[in-house]
């Protein structure tokens, strides 16, 4: 069990990067340039290999591939918010100089969110085992929908989404976009803006990605401290992947069928695992097996995409 000099040191290294993230090396709101990004991308990876050798070294190679299994599952879910964020600085019209603070207050929430998510799966699963089947059922059925699912951009509107029309009631919120703030004064009242309308509905997506991707890691591991880093991890390098990857990820139109077959993999797994352990039966999907579907899966889409590049949708 990690102690508390673990999660100490963790936070610890979370904030200093943070800061100087914000107030160092992107103190300026700046378009953010693709071979920048990609810097940036190999950072964030780097950095999180780099804790898998720490924990490889300190908890042992089981714990070490639960991290790299949850942390590879983890940035796999979390291409499906690429496309989202992408569709709400659209709609949106957020200039790209602003686009990377938005998405780092987004990281905060998220670090949040994600703490209150994971901590209460743990705490159900080690209560109530057969919690599991209705995660792993949950899974299944999300897979199966996104694979049948026909998204439309054209139906995207976050101004109908009841979260944003109750703030709008509550909150008076301007669309002059003069200033980048996320408040202004006028007439000495407070506005929100529509940079932080994008924030807040960021924020809300998180949540709704948090509600698949969550239960998804709990099957790899129920140690909160490996669930939690992965997640984060996986969260903080998603900014730079967006920024490298965002002129074409449209490219990318079979990647939605491989994340949907990851989730239904997982559900299935959940549900087998678990009906092993209860009933004594050798019925066990290991998590090397996990990473090998979850490479394949990626891998054949997205060499699926490269060559049928013609059948994406103008």
């Amino acid at each position: 069990m990690e102690g508390p000099a673990f999660w100490i040191g963790f936070f610890v290294l979370i904030i200093v990067l943070l800061v100087l993230d914000l107030f160092v090396f992107h103190k300026q709101n700046e378009v953010i340039k693709v071979k920048s990004a990609l810097r940036w991308s190999v950072f964030w990876i780097g950095l999180a290999l780099a804790f898998n050798v720490f924990v490889y070294f300190t908890l042992g190679k089981v714990k070490a591939l639960e991290f790299f299994t949850a942390y590879l599952l983890e940035e796999s879910l979390s291409i499906d918010n690429l496309f989202v964020f992408i569709m709400i600085f659209g709609f949106f019209k957020i200039a790209p100089q602003y686009q990377h603070r938005i998405l780092f207050w987004g990281i905060i929430g998220a670090i949040v969110f994600r703490a209150i998510f994971i901590f209460a799966g743990v705490a159900l699963i080690t209560k109530f085992a057969w919690i599991m089947y209705v995660f792993g059922a949950f899974l299944v059925f999300t897979g199966l929908k996104m694979f049948f699912q026909h998204n439309d951009d054209k139906d995207f509107n976050p101004n109908e989404n009841i979260i944003i029309k109750t703030f709008r009631r509550i909150f008076p919120v301007t669309d002059d976009m003069s200033s980048h703030r996320f408040f202004v004064r006028k007439n000495n009242k407070n506005y929100a803006t529509t940079f932080f309308i994008a924030l807040l509905f960021i924020e809300l997506s998180d949540v709704i990605f948090a509600v698949d991707s969550v239960p998804a890691v709990l099957s790899v591991s129920n140690d909160v401290f490996i669930v939690y880093t992965s997640n984060i991890f996986a969260i903080l390098g998603l900014r730079s992947l967006y920024f490298a990857l965002s002129g074409i990820m449209p490219i990318f139109h079979y990647l939605k069928y491989a994340l949907a077959g990851i989730l239904t993999f997982i559900g299935v797994k959940m549900c087998l695992n678990e009906f092993g352990k209860e009933f004594g039966y050798d019925i066990h999907i290991s998590n090397v097996a996990s990473l090998l579907v979850i490479v394949s899966l990626l891998t054949i889409s997205i060499v699926a995409s490269l060559v049928w590049k013609k059948e994406i949708k103008e």
